[in-house]
């Protein structure tokens, strides 16, 4: 059941996994929502630098806004591949991670396999949306509806402008906004299932200025890119056994994480794959803001010397005004409850 701003005490274990559990008594629910929620993070090893492929850091932001967001949701955050018992316990797994050949769920598909033929939702958040290809591209589609392919998918740095949003769960409370990330597009979705494009822009001429490569360029991509076509860089998947994945594209830079409609768009994202209602406003996110200083917090590289807390927040617009709903009190009893 989603909650809106209910204040959490947390308890930091030091050790490889990190749970964080609530024991606050909510309002009824449904005998659907009664169901504790166990959601699994899994964080890859540090990647590039201070501030960009954030693994842990960015799950440790979305780990709050989800605790705070719903009173059924437990979250568990690992670095590295979990145990057998979190993978089996987890209604929802979601992965932030380098991809690839690096990918930590490389060498463990056919044990997601397994889970999500029994309903286990998955989520991955930018690099980790990309597998090698052949059979763990194949494995991808299967499981996640979509995945970055070299040599035909693209992986520009690019303000992606999302004027209007799809009417779904992960959309609730989000507004149409526009960031500045490494937007990774014309990717390589699969034909099963039933693949629902969640955020889609049109990419600028610029993206295509790289010379052809594996994640630059190719024929394909500058073909679409010249058509004008709309570049899905987020989505949900209903797959066929019944359960719920969603991908990504987002998350290189850790500052997009400060952005209420990025993060409130993936925490619904996660709580829907779990199997939560996603009420009419969306995930609530808890009654503070997220500025540069929490930020900074947890990040695996010590901050630089030249690092300008000043300009970073002004470029990404991180203010210290939480903002409100989109909808008005009228429009909230428009939404169907799923």
């Amino acid at each position: 059941m989603m909650r809106r701003h209910r204040s959490w005490l947390v308890t930091v274990l030091a050790s490889v996994t990190v749970c964080f559990s609530l024991g606050l008594t909510a309002a009824p629910v449904t005998a659907a929502d009664s169901e504790i929620k166990q959601i699994l993070m899994v964080a890859g090893p540090p990647s590039h630098r201070f501030g960009a492929h954030e693994h842990f850091a960015g799950l440790r932001v979305l780990q709050d806004a989800i605790q705070q967001s719903s009173d059924t949701a437990r979250v568990t955050l690992v670095r590295g591949w979990p145990s057998d018992d979190q993978i089996a316990a987890a209604d929802t797994i979601v992965i932030y991670c380098d991809g690839g050949g690096r990918h930590v769920a490389m060498n463990h598909r056919d044990q997601l396999r397994q889970r999500l033929g029994e309903g286990t939702g998955l989520v991955c958040l930018h690099y980790a949306v990309e597998m090698v290809p052949g059979e763990p591209g194949k494995d991808w589609e299967e499981l996640l509806g979509g995945h970055f392919e070299i040599n035909y998918s693209v992986n520009p740095h690019w303000v992606a402008e999302f004027k209007s949003l799809p009417d779904h769960p992960i959309t609730r409370g989000v507004e149409p906004f526009a960031t500045d990330d490494e937007w990774y597009f014309h990717l390589r979705f699969t034909e099963l299932g039933k693949v629902t494009p969640i955020l889609s822009a049109v990419a600028p001429d610029h993206t295509m200025k790289r010379p052809d490569g594996p994640h630059h360029g190719n024929p394909h991509v500058r073909k679409s890119v010249a058509a004008g076509e709309p570049q899905t860089v987020a989505w949900a998947y209903d797959r066929p056994d019944g359960g719920r994945s969603f991908g990504f594209t987002g998350g290189h830079y850790h500052w997009n994480w400060g952005n209420d409609d990025v993060r409130r768009l993936v925490t619904n994202a996660i709580l829907w794959t779990a199997g939560e209602t996603i009420g009419p406003e969306g995930s609530s996110l808890g009654e503070e803001p997220i500025g540069i200083k929490r930020l900074l917090e947890d990040q695996d590289y010590e901050r630089p010397d030249d690092f300008d807390e000043e300009e970073t927040a002004k470029r990404f617009q991180l203010t210290a005004q939480k903002k409100k709903s989109r909808l008005n009190p009228q429009d909230r009893s428009s939404f169907p409850a799923r």
